[in-house]
């Protein structure tokens, strides 16, 4: 039986072996509790709602509703609840709609039970966990903001052409622009000459090099 102090942890993935281990582990651990499991966000919202845990241990990539969608309804309904990411993903974009969403700590699925248990006790004490490669990457995400700031005040360019260019240096394509910015590809075309003209560059290998020599 589990001690009224006790950290009630919420598992929520969509793979049944990963989310039944983290529960047998956490289980198995002094001072947690498990008060359910989800497959997936729309599942974890709703045992949230019925279970009112300290912390969801949420999955980014699952059915029907994400992660990071799920976390959001939920800090939004439950302040009392706290979300501590742990999945697969530590790119950018992951990082960045987790943390959007009001994720409190964000781990990869390399993390071991250690590390997890310590997490989840800063978690609830109010504190923020970053694994060292989440960390990088935030740290690196900065600094090209920063680079990026810089060249846009110089060069004049404008908001959106920032987003682009901004996008531009995270690898995504003409396409993946427009949809991120829920525009048409003509005008991310539009921009991204316009972008061009201001930095005195003609392909997104120079528009990239003068953003990291900004740095």
């Amino acid at each position: 039986m589990s001690d009224s102090t006790d950290i009630r942890v919420l598992v929520a993935d969509d793979q049944a072996t990963v989310r039944d281990g983290l529960a047998t582990i956490l289980e198995y651990s002094p001072g947690v509790s498990v008060v359910g499991t989800a497959e997936n966000g729309e599942q974890a919202v709703a045992l949230a709602r019925e279970t009112r845990p300290d912390v969801v241990l949420m999955d980014l990539r699952m059915p029907i509703l994400d992660g990071a969608a799920a976390t959001q309804q939920i800090r939004a309904e439950l302040p009392g609840t706290a979300v501590l990411v742990l999945t697969t993903y530590a790119d950018d974009s992951s990082i960045a709609g987790a943390l959007s969403a009001g994720a409190s700590g964000y781990l990869t699925k390399s993390a071991g039970r250690e590390q997890i248990l310590a997490a989840l006790t800063a978690t609830v004490a109010g504190q923020q966990t970053f694994a060292p490669e989440v960390a990088a990457v935030m740290i690196r995400g900065l600094g090209q903001r920063s680079a990026l700031q810089t060249l846009a005040r110089e060069a004049g360019l404008t908001e959106r052409e920032s987003d682009v260019l901004e996008r531009m240096g995270q690898g995504a394509s003409n396409r993946e622009i427009a949809e991120a910015m829920f525009v048409s590809l003509s005008t991310v075309k539009t921009h991204t000459n316009n972008l061009f003209a201001k930095l005195g560059v003609s392909s997104r290998a120079e528009a990239i090099a003068r953003l990291g020599e900004s740095g």
